[in-house]
C-alpha cells in the first residue's frame, strides 16, 4: 500500500500488526493507545504518540494514512472500527504477514489481521475485523464472521462456519462441516466434532460443553 499506516493499539495485537506491515516494508506512522504509560514510547523503532480516539492524528486517514484497529478487546474493535467509519470514513486496512499464504480466491473483509505462515485456502471467507494468529490454517469454503478471533496454530476444516465475535483458541481443530455459533468459545487444543450453539464454551477431545 502506499499510504502509510496508523495502528490503533500498542499492546499485543498491535505489536503483531506492526511486525506485519513491516514484514511488508508498509510504513507505520505511528501506534495510539489509550494507556498513557505507553504513550511517548518507541515499539519497534515506531512511536506511540497519543491516545486512539486522537482528532488531530485521525484527520490524516484518507488520502494521508491508512488505519488498522488492533486493541485487544472485542467490543473495542468493534466501537473503533464503527466510529472510523461514520466520523472519518475510514475502513481499516487489512494487516497480513508477509508469510502468510492468502490464496487471492479468499474473500476477505476489512481489517484482518493474519499471522505468520497463517493459510487461507481458495474459496474460504474472512468477514471484518478478524485476529488469525500464527500458524492458523482456514481451509476451503470456510466461512469466518466478523471479529473472530483464531488461536495460534488453529485449524478450521472445510466448510466449517464460525459465527461472529467467536473464539477459537490454540491449537483447536474444528473438524469440516462443523458449525461454531457467535460468541462460542472453543478451549485451546479441543477438537470440536459437533455443532457449538451461541455463546457456548466447549473443551476437549472430543469438545464438550464446559
Amino acid at each position: 500500500m502506499e499510504n502509510p499506516v496508523i495502528i490503533l493499539g500498542a499492546q499485543t495485537v498491535g505489536t503483531a500488526a506492526l511486525d506485519a506491515f513491516l514484514s511488508n516494508d508498509v510504513v507505520v506512522y505511528c501506534l495510539l493507545d489509550d494507556d498513557q504509560k505507553l504513550q511517548g514510547t518507541e515499539l519497534l523503532d515506531v512511536p506511540v504518540m497519543g491516545n486512539t480516539d486522537d482528532g488531530e492524528l485521525l484527520k490524516l486517514l484518507g488520502k494521508k494514512c491508512e488505519v488498522f484497529v488492533a486493541t485487544e478487546d472485542t467490543a473495542s474493535r468493534r466501537s473503533l472500527t464503527q466510529m472510523l467509519r461514520t466520523e472519518y470514513e475510514a475502513v481499516p486496512v487489512n494487516a497480513i504477514h508477509a508469510r502468510a499464504s492468502v490464496s487471492q480466491h479468499a474473500t476477505l473483509g476489512h481489517g484482518n489481521y493474519v499471522g505468520p505462515n497463517a493459510v487461507v485456502a481458495a474459496t474460504a471467507t474472512l468477514g471484518n475485523g478478524c485476529l488469525l494468529g500464527p500458524n492458523v490454517v482456514v481451509e476451503a469454503r470456510a466461512n469466518v464472521g466478523d471479529y473472530v478471533q483464531l488461536g495460534s496454530g488453529a485449524l478450521l476444516g472445510a466448510d466449517v462456519q464460525v459465527g461472529e465475535q467467536a473464539f477459537v483458541g490454540a491449537g483447536a481443530v474444528v473438524v469440516a462441516g462443523v458449525k461454531i455459533g457467535d460468541k462460542a468459545r472453543v478451549g485451546a487444543g479441543s477438537v470440536v466434532v459437533a455443532d457449538v450453539p451461541n455463546g457456548q464454551t466447549v473443551f476437549g477431545n472430543p469438545a464438550v460443553k464446559v
